[in-house]
């Protein structure tokens, strides 16, 4: 705020009625207005004065120009042009057992990827999988043991795992589990291997996938959660914040001063890792928003239940939230005295915005505030954010970490990625990490609440909640269960077709469209194919896709009439104007098709 009036009043001075205004900024009192100044600069000046230091009062300046969200169309642009960088990016495939700086880069660049698209057929995401799975099975064959970036790696890949599809992958999570807890040093940080220090950096990748490991019900042992935690209050410096390697004094010893320097970027790194274990033992209750029903797109009236797998082996472990949140305290009376500013030379610029995101929505439900998706902080870095983007869409001017890296960080911070993640999973998980129980045989709706019990219209249940609410976009194509089907019943099964077909043609919910497109796939009847040929020309590719796919396989065309690739969301209109003729030439060869089957079927979006 003070650099703020620095630069208004550099202006004002420059200004020919100004030059007789005096003034000491490091004392506001000393402000002075030259007795013979006009009358208008007087006021000018005085509703500077006063509109500056009321808003300083209140932590709000008076010179935001914009009040920035994820969903802001100036952010999603943001998003747009990112993702169609790392789209844009020729990343090879890492040797899975060397654990070198390069290893989870294509990993990375897939989790932020995912978490903006939610797609699991894009190049950028099945490369990603596919080196987390190449991972997994080289630490099961010895590799790894002294990987330099494991506790990195391991991290992220669990992260991606889960989001993808945690069900499918559970048992590659719990061999992460047991190869990251393997590992954990005996005080209870975690760190290169040989180092007698903890390394802060690492223990918050760590600590995140337990914490996602956690909430999608692996078995852990919190007891090792719980020695994370209270190492890390030990090796807190005696200032507040946090140092890269960690020396700790031992129990009982009291803080101490770090022997390296602290800064920003580790005390958050610090703070974070602190609160998110102290949510994995749920030191203060289940973080459930009432106002959201944990499961993405659906109606606010819908709650998840799902028994929580972990809370025997949580509920033996004693640790009081109050030293936690002591020490979260400490270190924000250090940030207030610190205040970040991002230098003129290279820093982890973006690896510290990532991090403060995560650190400010673990703070919101540590503390039972209410979700702010447009907070000062926010504004201040994406429009920072929006100053640093590239021509190429990514983020690559000067920073320690690589532009896929920093393009992957600032994505997950615009879309405010661990607060999405928190509310999300607070509730349970669906299929695929999106909110039905995965025993899917036995799901229904029951009042409020989605329970596993059986009963014969799913489906039915299922169109219900899509169609109370179109408007909800967020619920993903995982959160349909492969083995969910249409009722046997011939007039119900018309019934819901009918349904479906609506859904895949009319919903404004481009996961409505999802569910139904899959669906109608999976009838295996003829009838459904006029609607399904209309939605390979729907906005939303993975809708295209699952169109494309219950085609080929109601038609036994398993190889045939494939859609051309999407253009980037940067392309020019002349480029999506000719990929919109090409899907539609797709379009005509499966109504050629369809004609050999129903020569007198009329395609009403079409031949009228």
């Amino acid at each position: 705020m003070v650099g703020i009036i620095k630069q208004f009043v550099n202006w004002f001075t420059s200004q020919s009625e100004a030059s007789q205004v005096s003034f000491c900024l490091d004392d506001p009192k000393n402000i002075r207005l030259d007795p013979m100044q006009s009358q208008k600069t007087k006021r000018v000046f005085g509703w500077f004065v006063f509109l500056a230091f009321a808003t300083l009062m209140h932590g709000i300046s008076p010179f935001a120009s914009h009040a920035y969200s994820p969903d802001d169309p100036v952010v999603q642009e943001m998003i747009d042009r990112g993702v169609a960088y790392l789209e844009s990016q020729k990343m090879t495939m890492p040797n899975p057992g060397s654990f070198d700086d390069y290893s989870g880069v294509p990993i990375l660049a897939a989790y932020a990827h995912y978490k903006c698209r939610h797609d699991p057929d894009n190049p950028v995401v099945k490369r990603g999988v596919q080196a987390a799975l190449a991972m997994q099975k080289a630490l099961e064959n010895g590799a790894g043991e002294h990987g330099h970036k494991r506790n990195y790696e391991i991290p992220v890949a669990t992260l991606l795992l889960a989001e993808v599809d945690a069900a499918r992958y559970k048992p590659q999570l719990e061999s992460f589990q047991h190869h990251l807890m393997d590992h954990q040093m005996p005080g209870g940080g975690f760190g290169y291997p040989g180092y007698a220090t903890g390394d802060i950096s690492q223990v918050q990748y760590v600590v995140l996938a337990i914490w996602t490991l956690d909430r999608n019900g692996i078995p852990l042992d919190y007891g090792k959660v719980a020695a994370c935690a209270e190492w890390l209050m030990r090796v807190q410096d005696i200032r507040g914040a946090w140092p890269y390697q960690a020396y700790d004094p031992g129990p009982g010893k009291g803080l101490v001063a770090q022997r390296e320097r602290v800064g920003m970027s580790m005390g958050l790194a610090g703070g974070s890792s602190l609160l998110i274990a102290g949510d994995a033992l749920r030191l203060w209750g289940d973080t459930v928003d009432e106002a959201d029903p944990g499961v993405p797109g659906l109606p606010k009236a819908i709650q998840l239940y799902k028994e929580d797998a972990n809370k025997k082996r949580r509920g033996k472990v004693k640790l009081s939230q109050e030293p936690v949140k002591r020490s979260a305290s400490f270190f924000d009376q250090w940030r207030v005295a610190n205040p970040y500013t991002r230098p003129k030379s290279s820093d982890f610029y973006y690896y510290i915005i990532y991090t403060r995101e995560r650190y400010e929505s673990f703070v919101e439900i540590a503390y039972g505030r209410p979700k702010d998706k447009s907070p000062d902080w926010y504004n201040e870095i994406a429009a920072e954010l929006k100053s640093f983007q590239g021509a190429s869409g990514g983020w690559d001017d000067r920073a320690h970490t690589s532009p896929i890296v920093s393009t992957s960080f600032a994505l997950l911070f615009l879309i405010r990625s661990t607060q999405k993640a928190i509310f999300q999973s607070s509730q349970g998980s669906l299929t695929g990490g999106y909110g039905f129980p995965e025993d899917t045989t036995n799901i229904r709706v029951d009042g409020s609440q989605i329970k596993g019990q059986a009963i014969a219209t799913q489906v039915t249940d299922l169109l219900s909640i899509l169609e109370e609410d179109e408007n909800a976009d967020s619920l993903g194509d995982k959160s349909l269960p492969d083995d969910l089907d249409l009722d046997p019943n011939p007039k119900a099964r018309r019934a819901q077709i009918d349904r479906l077909e609506r859904l895949v043609r009319g919903s404004r919910s481009y996961q409505a469209r999802r569910v139904a497109a899959k669906l109608l796939g999976k009838s295996d009847e003829l009838r459904v194919a006029p609607a399904l040929i209309y939605a390979l020309s729907d906005p939303d590719r993975v809708v295209q896709s699952f169109a494309r796919d219950g085609l080929r396989f109601i038609s036994r065309k398993f190889d045939g009439y494939d859609l051309p690739p999407s253009p980037p969301p940067s392309a020019d209109d002349a480029v999506k104007d000719r990929w919109k003729q090409e899907v539609s030439k797709v379009q005509d060869k499966w109504r050629d098709w369809y004609r050999t089957v129903d020569p007198t079927h009329v395609f009403l979006d079409y031949d009228l």
